[in-house]
Order: C-alpha cells, then structure tokens, then sequence
C-alpha cells in the first residue's frame, strides 16, 4: 500500500493548488478557498472528491463552465433565508459565503437556510456543515450533481449521487458528520477504480441493458454521453435491500437544491467531456440552545456516540465506528504525516505544475 501512497504536507498541497487557480485567473482569495476544500477531502480520508479534481477544474476554468472572477449575486433574502446566484463561479466560495450568512443569521433567529444555483463542483459537503459546529449549531449541506444515478428498475440517468451532510457537535467524542451521497458510490469512487485498473463490485452500477455493470470505463462513458446504465440508489438495484429509499432521498435532495432554487435538475444536469455541470446547493444551520444548553446537549452526544463505539463487534471486525469518526483521525493523520495521495494523482499534479510553471509540491 505505501509504494502506492503519495504524502504531501497539507499546507504545501493547498498553496500549490491555490497557484493553479490563481494561473487560471481566479482571485487569490477565492482561490485559497476552493483549494482549501479540495485538500480538505483528500486530508479526511476522501479522494473522489479532492485534488484529483483539479485537472477537471482546470478544464472548467480554460473552457468557460467555471468562471473565474463570477460574483455571486444575492437574490432574495430575509431574517432567515438566502437565495444566491452564483453566475457560474467556483462551488466552494459561494458555499463557504453562503454558509457564513446562514449561521449568522441562525444566530439571529434559530434557524436558517439558503440555496444557491448556477453553481460548480463544491467539494465535500460535510465542510460546509461542519462550518456549524464551533458555533454550538447543527449544520446541514447537499448538493445536485449532473445525473449518474438510474431510478430503481430504470436503466438510464435520471438524478445525480447528490450528497447530503450532517453535522452534529459533542465534547470528548469526535463529532458526529454524516456526510455521504445519496446513490450507492458516487462518480469519484468509479473514476478512482479506473485509475487503479480495478473491476467495480457487483451492486454499484448497472449498464445500458440493466445489468450489472463491473468496467469503469465503459460505465462512465455511457453516463457522459446518456448510452444508458448508471450508479444505483443507496440500497442497490431493486426494492430488496431498500434501494427505493435511495431513490427517494435523491429526488429529495434534487428538489431541496435545483427546484427550490430555481436552478437545474434531473437529467437536465450534465456534465462535459472536460468540465463538471452547472449544479445547485442547499445550506441550513440550526442553534441547540432553542431546545437545550449546548453543554449538555454535548455531552448526551458524547454518551450516545460513546456507546456506539463500544457496541460489541461483529467476529471478523476489530472496531465499530460512527459517522465522521474515520474522517477524523484521517484529518489528524493527514496533519501529522501529510495528505495521502494516490501515485497517479500526484503524477497528474506534477503534469500540471509543468504545464503552468508552477513547482509541484514535494512529496513529504
């Protein structure tokens, strides 16, 4: 395994890649922001959705899907909402913007949510809420993406992975972040299994005709051009292990992000051949001390949380774990070892940093 890992110190990482999107013309604050998300994914231990990114970024940038200086534009907003149109900029600056204004206004009213549209790739959904969680409040993000995900019995692209998180303090426990797509895997985790010449496992995909789908390749090229087959609902294939809940809760998001917003939605959401498309967010913050103190809502979280990890384990497990749990100690592995990379990624990094003049960052 570590002939095949890449560590890069967090804060080289982020620096290189703000140079990148600086080169492309993005403002150095702005910049700094959607590197920081990107390496934020890797640092928590989840690959599909960090720097390997970044050469589609790029791409995004040159082409003119992603455009580098876009102002976001605030188009209705109260004591409690937000509607922003992010005019095709970078996802993670609107996101980390729109997220600001609604803990700030949860601070004033309990209770706040914003959608944005016109949007981009904004990383992992689990920062954003997670921004709740030194503020004593419950945060909530999801976001549509392009449509990767087939209905149950359908065997074409209707609705994307669209992620959800979820994001719950507590005191001695790590916190509690569900953050997690609402299809099977989502497109990063198939891509990443092409890079590594690895057949999919059964239950993730189904192509054209239906069937179970086990080459990357030709999976994610029938999704990009609409051939047919795509990524399951979380419960798999059929109704038997509950992948009609996933449909559900993907059309949900669907309808909490694109329709809400007035953005797009459903298979109306595509991707291009170099970019990601144009998607829509959701954001929501939620004060505890409307219900109680945060001191003790804390520490029931750290005795609720405690007792899961102390379930007895399954005979061929050694440990139990809860949402967010994992990605925190990746975090902190990341910190004091560097960011793990996987070898090709790195390689794409350092083509990049010839491409621009721009010095890779050293392995660590």
């Amino acid at each position: 395994m570590g002939q095949d890992i890449v560590r890069i110190e967090k804060d080289r990482l982020t620096a290189f890649c703000a140079k990148v999107f600086i080169d492309c013309g993005v403002p150095a604050d702005k910049a700094s922001c959607q590197a920081e998300v990107l390496v934020a994914a890797d640092a928590r231990g989840i690959p599909s959705h960090g720097v390997a990114r970044l050469q589609r970024y790029v791409a995004g940038l040159e082409s003119g899907q992603m455009l580098a200086d876009a102002e976001p534009l605030v188009l209705r907003e109260s004591s409690g909402s937000l509607l922003v149109d992010a005019r095709g900029g970078l996802g993670a600056p609107v996101s980390v913007g729109a997220m600001a204004s609604t803990i700030e206004k949860a601070r004033n009213c309990g209770i706040a949510f914003a959608t944005v549209r016109n949007s981009n790739h904004f990383g992992i959904a689990g920062y954003y809420a997670m921004m709740a969680l030194k503020e004593d409040m419950i945060g909530l993000a999801m976001t549509n993406t392009a449509a990767l995900g087939v209905p149950t019995f359908g065997r074409q692209v209707m609705f994307g992975t669209n992620p959800l998180a979820f994001a719950a303090p507590a005191g001695k426990e790590k916190a509690f972040v569900l953050d997690m797509a609402t299809t099977v895997v989502t497109r990063g985790k198939i891509e990443t299994y092409g890079r590594l010449g690895k057949n999919l496992p059964p239950g993730w995909a189904v192509d054209a005709k239906g069937a179970t789908a086990l080459q990357p390749g030709p999976l994610l090229e029938d999704m990009l051009r609409r051939a047919g087959g795509g990524i399951v609902p979380l419960g798999g294939e059929s109704e038997t292990h509950g992948g009609h809940k996933g449909y559900g809760l993907a059309v949900m998001v669907d309808i909490l992000t694109g329709l809400l917003s007035g953005g797009g939605f459903g298979a109306e959401v595509k991707d291009t051949e170099i970019s990601s498309a144009r998607v829509s967010h959701c954001f929501a913050a939620m004060r505890i001390d409307l219900f109680q103190e945060p001191a003790a809502f804390k520490t029931e979280m750290d005795r609720l949380l405690g007792s899961l990890r102390n379930c007895p384990w399954a005979e061929d497990a050694d440990r139990v774990y809860y949402a967010g749990l994992k990605e925190a100690e990746a975090e902190e592995e990341a910190v004091r070892k560097g960011v793990a990379l996987e070898v090709g990624v790195f390689r794409t990094l350092e083509g990049i940093a010839k491409a621009r003049g721009i010095e890779a960052p050293p392995a660590a």
